[in-house]
């Protein structure tokens, strides 16, 4: 068998021998070092291919606008069963983010998602408030994107102007408050599909491109802003305040925040909602969105406060 002078030819010329395709001759028991080598050296070359497989199959490989719409890691703690209802006492969230009864009201608007165009609309009907009843009402807006994906959304909508801001990257001030997953029928009812196509406020694109544009996306903190005022890192994500957790738990929380889609664009399925507190720290009124194009009645919120 291959004995002729052609496939001789052929086999020398291809590099190999001219007994390399003779599978009559059996294999030495013998080892030979050489082959050994190539052997672990094939094996390494595997596991890189599997290892850069996994890498290019993960979710931090696809673009922040499409992580956004994966399901997210569960929250910090267990979402309550029910936002609060008008008498109760204002929740207290894990890390006292959010504190009330200092003789001021208050409005707390948990945000969507930065790029949100529903979002939008309910975030400057709350900065115009503010503006209005600077001193007197205190307007809180909370947002579980990144500080870095927020701010960029804000400065796109002209800033935040007299609004509070407290960044809630693992959602437990949202679960606190009752405020979890919409449903599918949440997202991709019809009328949320129909008002999405008239909306043009979407900005999420705009965000991510500048959030990756600066290199913000990879940091684990943000500068604060002048005077020490914006966001600022805490054991839950991005704050106004500090809350003095300790390195482990903040190394802790940095670990869990590797795994799963990242949080920087925050999340479409998040519910949004409106809360109007008293000077007691009493919640007034209370509204969930029931659908993502929901924009929520800040005239009611502030009516009921006497605004």
């Amino acid at each position: 068998m291959f004995s002729n002078l052609t496939t001789k030819l052929a086999l020398r010329k291809a590099g190999l021998s001219s007994d390399a395709l003779d599978f009559s001759k059996s294999s030495s028991p013998v080892k030979n070092s050489a082959v050994d080598d190539n052997n672990n050296n094939n094996n390494n070359v595997e596991d890189s291919n599997a290892s850069g497989w996994a890498a290019w199959m993960s979710t931090k490989k696809l673009p922040l606008t499409a992580q956004a719409w994966l399901n997210p890691a569960p929250p910090a703690v267990p979402v309550a069963a029910e936002c609060p209802k008008p008498g109760e006492v204002a929740p207290l969230d894990r890390d006292r983010q959010l504190a009330f009864g200092s003789g001021r009201p208050a409005i707390v608007l948990f945000l969507r998602c930065v790029g949100c165009a529903f979002a939008q609309k309910s975030f400057l009907a709350l900065r115009a408030l503010a503006t209005k009843k600077q001193g007197s009402l205190r307007c809180v807006a909370v947002s579980h994107s990144s500080a870095a994906a927020t701010r960029r959304w804000m400065d796109m909508l002209g800033g935040q102007w007299s609004v509070e801001v407290v960044i809630d990257e693992d959602r437990a001030i949202y679960a606190a408050w009752g405020l979890g997953l919409g449903s599918v029928w949440y997202m991709f009812n019809p009328t949320t599909q129909m008002q999405g196509w008239k909306e043009k406020g979407w900005l999420g694109i705009k965000v991510a491109d500048a959030v990756q544009r600066t290199g913000e996306a990879e940091r684990l903190t943000a500068a604060p802003g002048k005077n020490g005022a914006g966001p600022k890192r805490t054991g839950t994500g991005l704050s106004m305040r500090s809350q003095g957790r300790t390195d482990t738990a903040r190394e802790t929380e940095a670990e869990g925040e590797a795994e799963g889609p990242s949080t920087v664009m925050g999340n479409k399925w998040q519910q949004a909602g409106l809360f109007a507190v008293d000077a007691r720290g009493t919640v007034l009124w209370s509204a969930k969105a029931l659908r993502a194009d929901d924009v929520m009645d800040l005239d009611a919120a502030a009516a009921i406060l006497g605004f």
